[in-house]
């Protein structure tokens, strides 16, 4: 069983641009959307912060999320009439031919996504529900990584550092307190908490169950596939956050049960005393630096040590063409050069319009990535750098 979108790539995809609005958020501009199309959902939805990869996860915006809000679509055929189908329908139609055997045949489904994350300033200090609480609301827990690219990141916005976890010492009682005056104003609860700066180049790991407030980089995320959580900051930049953005992916018997709330929480891990030595990620060469640059590229770990997902970033030196191999499906994302990938042109667009198709962003199948993928960059000068996300693969790096 095969289809014309699998066959006209040999098993790459070329994927549509998937935007997403968030109405808690102030965009940051550096997604290369057009500014005149940031609100393109409506102002009333809030502004376009993030750019989804490889989703077949929809978004859970409330109840004026759009039916295919946050899903990918596979885009075949002629240029002058594409045809697109979303990618969640073709993983369903082709099933380990699409994304492997172990995957399909452990999740029947593509279990992660990724996206860029830009928000001028930082996020409310929130928290991914653990599996026992996401799936009482028929959610699965979220735990997500990040990753600073140099690409996106000419200025660091408002606030480029993030809140991560609670002190050690701090008691669930102190925690307490601050949803319970919560419509007081700002409830202090990042008070009991630890900024750090963030590092462009570098990024963290964030287990489901761990506070975490993202600064205002824009930032790369491998997540597992879900959009569940639960705000605990009551005001972020002067802007009060609604009580229901605390209880959306929680029971309605338990919206006001404060102990509950606070058992979303992981306790042990939020209060570690060596919080950035466990989660902190610098980049890990894939193989001797110095035998990749002899064969015309560069390719970083940037997202490992964990069983969900993992990420790399992929150089390809001006003038070389390269031969990559992978254990499993990957997406990926451009963020500099141009060239060919398989079949494919690759393009790096400078500014793109809402619901313009472009050459940025594909799939990569796990026969494909198998096989091995030829990357010809044919610049004098300009490298391709891309960023690939991963679902389980078992070639990631321990921490």
């Amino acid at each position: 069983m095969t289809h014309p979108a699998f066959e006209q790539g040999q098993g790459i995809l070329r994927l549509a641009p998937t935007w997403v609005p968030r109405s808690f958020c102030i965009p940051g501009k550096r997604l290369k959307l057009h500014h005149d199309d940031l609100y393109a959902f409506g102002a009333h939805r809030g502004g376009i912060d993030e750019r989804w990869f490889s989703s077949t996860t929809r978004a859970d915006n409330g109840p004026l999320t759009t039916p295919d809000e946050g899903l990918s679509y596979v885009v075949y055929g002629d240029d002058k009439k594409p045809e697109r189908i979303l990618l969640k329908d073709l993983v369903e139609e082709l099933g380990a031919q699409m994304v492997g055997e172990q995957i399909w045949n452990d999740h029947h489904g593509w279990p992660i996504y990724s996206k860029f994350f830009d928000n001028k300033g930082a996020l409310p200090h929130h928290v991914h529900q653990m599996e026992e609480h996401a799936r009482r609301v028929g959610m699965a827990p979220k735990p997500e990584s990040y990753y600073f690219p140099r690409q996106l990141n000419n200025y660091g916005a408002d606030f480029p550092h993030t809140f991560f976890g609670l002190e050690p010492g701090t008691t669930k009682e102190q925690v307490r307190h601050c949803l319970e005056i919560w419509n007081t104003g700002d409830n202090h609860i990042t008070d009991l908490s630890k900024a750090y700066r963030l590092e462009v180049g570098t990024g963290w790991y964030v287990p489901a169950g761990v506070l975490h407030a993202p600064g205002s980089l824009c930032t790369y995320e491998p997540q597992w596939a879900s959009d569940v959580f639960a705000m605990f900051q009551s005001l972020v930049n002067e802007v009060p956050m609604d009580w229901s953005l605390l209880t959306k992916n929680v029971p309605e018997d338990k919206q006001h049960d404060l102990d509950y709330l606070i058992s979303m929480v992981d306790w042990e891990l939020n209060t570690l005393p060596n919080f950035r030595e466990r989660f902190f990620r610098r980049p890990r060469p894939v193989k001797p630096e110095a035998e990749m640059a002899a064969e015309g590229y560069q390719e970083y770990w940037i997202s490992y040590g964990n069983p969900y997902f993992a990420a790399k970033e992929l150089t390809v030196l001006p003038g070389r063409t390269v031969t990559i191999r992978d254990a499993c499906a990957y997406g990926l994302i451009m963020l500099q050069g141009h060239g060919t990938l398989g079949d494919w042109p690759i393009e790096t667009p400078t500014l793109i319009r809402f619901g313009q198709l472009t050459y940025d962003e594909y799939f990569v199948s796990y026969p494909a990535a198998r096989a091995g993928v030829k990357i010809v960059n044919p610049s004098k000068s300009d490298p391709i750098v891309m960023l690939k996300h991963f679902a389980l693969n078992p070639e990631s790096p321990q921490a």
